[in-house]
């Protein structure tokens, strides 16, 4: 219909195994390309840098990818990517700067990184059937002297301050955590000016608890709630590697974390030895699943969502998802209804989200999304 779009938006994104191991790039999207070839706009989180420089110093080195690696955006059709997280400076302002670029040269727009905060603070904005989409990066787990500033590359993070509330020696501690207000005022603004320049806005935010089921942490809810609060149409978060709760507040979507879009590392997280992880406390959902070495992210991190919504001159007109499953290649694949598979992250979705105003209704292959 020439009065709608599509909009396709997936989670984390960046591979470590490319053809030097002998996995060819278009593996990565080839079971999920029909579904996202049928879409007017698509929108990724990258966690990798793209650079065919061999002096980059990191202390993550699956980040460091050559620039082969980059066409997995390109075989998707991705018109944008956020690069607002905590990968995205872990190889130094150079790479991620020179990534940047390949993806601009490709035709790619880039939200959430830049030469300083002003250009970090830019959205993406596609136009399709005259309607006019903005994608917007921002991010709350930015490492650490990775903040863009006036006049230094950089990420578009909003800061936390944690506290911790005792309620006695035979209760858990209260960790409580709130956004840096200045920050946040910054994201109200950049919302408010795109408000009369667009039909529709997405905040695309990188934040939460990694690895660790339903929990949603204070500061992610609060940043969510005043983005809406200021005029966007929907919040699309990532970073846990697995999905998270579903809310809709004042009649507008939020997901607190997607998941996974396409993701491998060459080694498990150091976490796993620590002895947090060692003596069970949190172990229970966070062994790893041994059929897929290199996704380390705990057992949750197979499922994910690919999230869908049809727009139009008044805003939002649908949302919902799509579920998906890891294959033992570590490709996406979009799953049908008649799946049991299907069920199963219909099922997760709703455990996930049980303290979230939400309502899920099955319509095709897809799960749509109302309050």
């Amino acid at each position: 219909m020439a009065d709608l779009a599509t909009v396709l938006i997936g989670g984390d994104c960046g591979p470590a195994h490319g053809p030097d191991r002998g996995v060819p790039i278009e593996r990565y999207t080839e079971l999920v390309l029909p579904i996202l070839k049928n879409a007017d706009m698509r929108f990724v989180n990258c966690m990798r840098t793209y650079t065919d420089r061999t002096n980059v110093e990191t202390s993550a080195p699956q980040v460091a990818q050559p620039v082969i690696m980059a066409d997995l955006y390109t075989n998707g059709g991705f018109d944008g990517v956020t690069m607002a997280n905590n990968h995205t400076y872990d190889c130094g302002p150079e790479a991620m700067l020179e990534t940047i670029s390949l993806f601009n040269s490709r035709g790619i727009q880039v939200t959430g990184a830049g030469r300083n905060l002003a250009e970090a603070r830019k959205p993406v904005i596609i136009e399709k059937n005259d309607i006019k989409v903005a994608y917007l990066g921002y991010t709350s787990v930015g490492a650490v002297g990775s903040d863009a500033a006036e006049d230094k590359p950089g990420v578009n993070n909003i800061q936390v301050r944690t506290s911790f509330e005792g309620h006695g020696p035979h209760a858990p501690v209260r960790v409580r955590t709130e956004p840096e207000a200045q920050a946040l005022a910054r994201l109200v603004e950049d919302i408010k000016l795109l408000r009369s320049q667009v039909d529709v806005i997405i905040l695309a935010f990188h934040s939460g608890a990694i690895r660790l089921p339903r929990i949603v942490s204070d500061y992610q809810v609060t940043v969510a709630h005043a983005a809406i609060d200021a005029g966007a149409d929907m919040v699309v978060g990532h970073a846990p590697h697995i999905p998270k709760a579903i809310e809709v507040y004042k009649g507008k979507a939020i997901f607190y974390s997607i998941g996974v879009f396409a993701m491998t590392k060459p080694f498990a997280a150091p976490a796993w030895s620590e002895p947090a992880w060692a003596h069970g406390s949190v172990r229970n959902h966070l062994d790893l699943d041994p059929e897929y070495p290199f996704m380390p992210y705990g057992k949750d991190c197979t499922i994910s969502l690919l999230v869908k919504a049809t727009v139009g001159k008044g805003g939002i007109q649908q949302v919902s998802f799509l579920p998906m499953r890891f294959d033992k290649l570590y490709r996406p694949e979009v799953l049908q209804s008649d799946d049991p598979r299907f069920s199963e992250v219909v099922d997760y979705m709703e455990w996930a989200s049980v303290d979230m105003p939400h309502s899920f209704e099955v319509v095709g292959d897809e799960v749509v999304v109302t309050s």
